[in-house]
């Protein structure tokens, strides 16, 4: 959920309300107008422009919330640069103790993210060999919050791979042995999840999870 809705929600219904009984307060000292029915009209369309706008705008609020704390703050090892992935060392509920916002979820899994931003041009994300450890990588689309793409086990397997992330009218070559992932919007969430059995397993958990990273595409010689 985006921080800034859960800062700053109860001055901004305070003024919704405000502006709402001023309204109110015109209209019936205006006189001629029947306050029942001004107030339900009045109730009725801040509920229906509300929800609309909710509804629309909600996904792009938290997944660019997302944005600024992993470019602004990091997942509590400090600000993590746009195209670059890092990699939480603790276990979720252990990560609760310095309030990284992936402070959630089960204990046999590490995190990992980073923001995507494909403006000046493609990257190339590598995956290591995780000897059928489960892992995944999620992308995430900021304008509709949906998730467009995965890779891990259950999806491309556990082979070290390189796959290529590009816009969707990118027309450039896919290099061989890549495999290309189209970028609907030029941006992306990433979120990533490495699989650790137990305490004595976290280190080689947390050693694969930081060989997940993203790079340039080098540019291709011409033959």
């Amino acid at each position: 959920m985006n921080r800034l809705i859960l800062k700053h929600g109860i001055p901004v219904t305070f003024v919704i309300l405000a502006i709402f009984a001023w309204v109110i307060y015109t209209r019936i000292a205006g006189g001629g107008v029947d306050a029942t029915i001004l107030l339900a009209v009045t109730a009725l369309s801040v509920w229906v422009l509300g929800v609309f706008v909710f509804i629309y705008f909600w996904p792009w609020i938290t997944v660019n919330g997302f944005r600024r704390i992993l470019v602004k703050h990091g997942l509590g090892g400090g600000p993590i640069p746009v195209n670059t992935l890092y990699a939480v060392p603790d276990s979720p509920s252990h990560s609760a103790s310095t309030s990284s916002v992936m402070a959630t979820g089960t204990d046999d899994v590490l995190y990992l993210g980073g923001w995507l931003d494909l403006k000046a041009g493609p990257r190339v994300l590598h995956v290591p060999e995780m000897n059928g450890r489960y892992y995944s990588v999620q992308f995430t689309e900021p304008s509709s919050g949906a998730n467009f793409a995965y890779v891990g086990k259950r999806t491309t397997g556990t082979a070290t791979r390189d796959f290529l992330l590009c816009e969707a009218g990118w027309s450039g070559a896919t290099p061989h042995g890549m495999t290309r992932i189209n970028v609907p919007h030029h941006a992306a969430l990433l979120i990533g999840r490495v699989f650790a059995a137990d305490e004595n397993d976290r280190r080689t958990a947390y050693s694969l999870a930081k060989q997940i990273q993203l790079t340039p595409l080098k540019p291709q010689r011409e033959r």
